[in-house]
């Protein structure tokens, strides 16, 4: 299988020296919830937006948008794609919690950029089963915003398809370009 040259391999079988990160988490989870109070949120955004957006750690989207808490729903996934699981998380957004736009965001520097399928055929080697789902990897960032969109603008289950609009994120300035 592919493997970053500057990270572990995912087989790799060393035990931890110390508390895990999920260690940290707990340890961490515990002194928030010391003064978290119940704001009384629904779960329906304020904004009435759905953000769909990769999961690159990079990606401070609360920041970058200018988003508080309650005001989106934040979908993402590797690449950020519109996969079948996306819609069906648009669609509870849209039917069940009211939202009415959806902003779709890729990254410049995505680690989907170049992978290929080959990626799914080693994982099989690997692993002894095919996986159920592609990889969905490009190698034409814009073109990808434009096919998740337009799989949007499409899906019949979303009856909210007027305000969707595509950017990619530039990793190194922070900043949105809108793709047409």
């Amino acid at each position: 299988m592919t493997v970053t040259p500057d990270r572990p391999s995912p087989n790799a079988a060393a035990e931890p020296a110390g508390p895990t990160v999920i260690d940290r988490f707990v340890t961490a989870n515990r002194a928030y919830a010391v003064n978290f109070r119940d704001g009384g949120m629904d779960a329906r955004p304020v904004q009435r937006i759905a953000v769909v957006a990769c999961m690159d750690a990079r990606l401070d989207l609360f920041a970058a948008l200018g988003l508080e808490l309650g005001d989106a729903h934040v979908i993402r996934n590797a690449g950020g794609v519109v996969t079948d699981d996306t819609i069906r998380s648009l669609t509870i957004s849209q039917r069940a919690l009211g939202t009415r736009s959806i902003a779709l965001i890729h990254h410049t520097g995505c680690g989907l950029l170049g992978l290929t399928e080959d990626f799914r055929r080693e994982l099989e080697l690997e692993v002894g089963q095919r996986p159920q789902w592609a990889v969905e990897a490009f190698v034409d960032l814009d073109g990808d915003v434009r096919q998740s969109m337009q799989r949007v603008r499409t899906s019949p289950f979303l009856p909210h398809t007027d305000d969707v609009r595509g950017f990619v994120f530039d990793v190194h300035t922070g900043l949105l370009r809108e793709i047409d």
